[in-house]
């Protein structure tokens, strides 16, 4: 387990991460979330132990990352954003030379090694130079020297940045995996990329924590009504006044009649309420052919940009009002 208790980094007066606080399970996958300058990278570095906080403590599985540091770096693994490696060592030199930074004892050596590779798809290439190999395999070793060690916790730092969409889905496959056995932290600008990995997600802005949720009920919770979107074959007009039927239906908005003849309708509902299984009963009844229907949805990079408006909003609100308040 990561405990994050009140957390705050200055450099000089800028107030980088201001009293933050959060705990990360065994196991979990979590993406960590925010603007550029929002103070991700140094939350994320201050867990691994590379700087400092001002104030506050950060523990690894008990274990204080400032008053234990050997102990707890021991249990972390990893992956800087540029992937920094030495590009004129083989891939398997790489991952022997990690291992040796690690402590890995002698005789299991070979053989962590080989799990390693083989865990992340390097096998065929343990012998290619790094320079030589493309960016995704690039990405592969930077996360093996990470995964050499066998660390508990796993920090990726914009692991997919920079790969076309197979590898992306390669590298998204792996990170699921690896969740099985290493608790992951993974930061990165690419929303839709978070919700199809991470169960829980962790928003900063501007040094504070602005929501801990899962993707799941962040769409949900910025979902501004309920509704849904049907396409209709009705050659009697009369769906108007069929839906006036479903109890829990408040409102029918015709938004267009397409070339075929055939109609696009919005139900809207109140919160909470499913009226797919109504309308999947009573049209059809009725002689009116559902020919497409889906429900709205609001993504997880929809809920983000909410949460930063709304912060930006309250912000601006506070300042305005102690600034009349002075004068």
């Amino acid at each position: 387990m990561i405990e994050v208790k009140n957390i705050t980094k200055k450099y000089g007066n800028f107030l980088a991460v201001d009293n933050i606080s959060f705990e990360i399970k065994d196991n979990e996958i979590v993406g960590f979330l925010g603007p550029n300058g929002a103070g991700k990278s140094t939350t994320m570095n201050m867990i691994t132990g590379f700087i400092e906080p001002t104030s506050g403590n950060i523990t690894i599985n008990g274990k204080d990352i400032s008053k234990e540091a050997n102990k707890a770096k021991k249990m972390i693994g990893y992956m800087p954003e540029s992937t920094p490696l030495y590009q004129e060592l083989t891939v398997r030199e790489f991952i022997n030379y990690m291992a040796d930074l690690k402590y890995v004892k002698r005789k299991e050596k070979k053989e962590k090694v080989d799990n390693i590779l083989k865990e992340t798809g390097l096998t065929d290439v343990q012998k290619k130079l790094i320079r030589n190999l493309s960016r995704g395999y690039k990405q592969r070793v930077s996360l093996a020297g990470a995964l050499i060690g066998e660390p508990d916790v796993l920090i990726l730092d914009e692991p997919t940045v920079g790969l076309d969409p197979k590898q992306i889905a390669e590298i998204r496959e792996l990170i699921k995996k690896l969740g099985k056995n290493h608790t992951v932290i993974l930061s990165s600008h690419i929303l839709s990329e978070v919700s199809q990995i991470c169960e829980k997600v962790i928003i900063i802005n501007k040094g504070k924590i602005v929501a801990v949720d899962t993707p799941e009920q962040l769409e949900e919770k910025f979902k501004e009504k309920n509704s849904i979107f049907i396409v209709v074959e009705d050659k009697e007009n009369k769906i108007e006044k069929i839906c006036k039927k479903i109890k829990d239906l408040n409102q029918i908005r015709l938004i267009k009649t397409n070339s075929d003849k055939t109609k696009q309708y919005e139900l809207i509902a109140d919160k909470g309420v499913d009226l797919r299984k109504e309308i999947f009963d009573i049209l059809p009844k009725n002689d009116i052919q559902i020919l497409e229907l889906k429900k709205t949805e609001v993504t997880l990079e929809e809920a983000f940009l909410k949460l930063i408006n709304e912060k930006t909003k309250k912000e601006v609100k506070n300042n305005v009002g102690n600034y009349k308040k002075r004068i």
